[in-house]
């Protein structure tokens, strides 16, 4: 991407084994895996899975946070919990999204219908957790 518009570049997620969680978000939702042999040879501190061209999400180790404390004024801050995170996807991979989250044993929610997002309405969004209890949205507006 060339243009400079502000853009989402990516989301820390606290996890406790950072290799596990790389498993899951390649496995169960789908997401391309990063650095995940630079973290287990310590040359990285964490990996990450690539939501798109634009966006990853890091998976950070618990273990990390006493470090991550970078905000004066804002100690403890590290660690903090979001409460979750949304994924557009189009209506194909959003259907494969709940599939293959179901054939993994990932607990989903009920479908809901027209939730408000950055676009306007989904038709259908879902929730979902991560092992390490991180919350994901999945939504398609078309």
């Amino acid at each position: 991407m060339t243009d400079n518009t502000t853009r989402l570049d990516h989301v820390v997620l606290w996890v406790r084994d950072p290799v596990a969680a790389a498993a899951f978000h390649e496995r169960a939702v789908g997401l391309e895996p990063l650095n995940v042999e630079e973290f287990t040879a310590g040359k990285v501190s964490f990996p990450s899975v690539r939501v798109n061209e634009e966006t990853i999400l890091d998976l950070a180790p618990l273990d990390l946070a006493p470090r991550m404390n970078v905000l004066p004024g804002a100690a403890g801050s590290a660690g903090h919990p979001v409460n979750h995170v949304c994924l557009a996807l189009p209506a194909e991979a959003f259907d494969a999204l709940r599939t293959r989250l179901q054939e993994h044993d990932v607990p989903v929610s009920d479908l809901s219908h027209d939730s408000s997002g950055a676009r306007g309405n989904a038709r259908r969004s879902f929730y979902f957790r991560d092992p390490d209890g991180n919350v994901f949205e999945a939504r398609h507006y078309d």
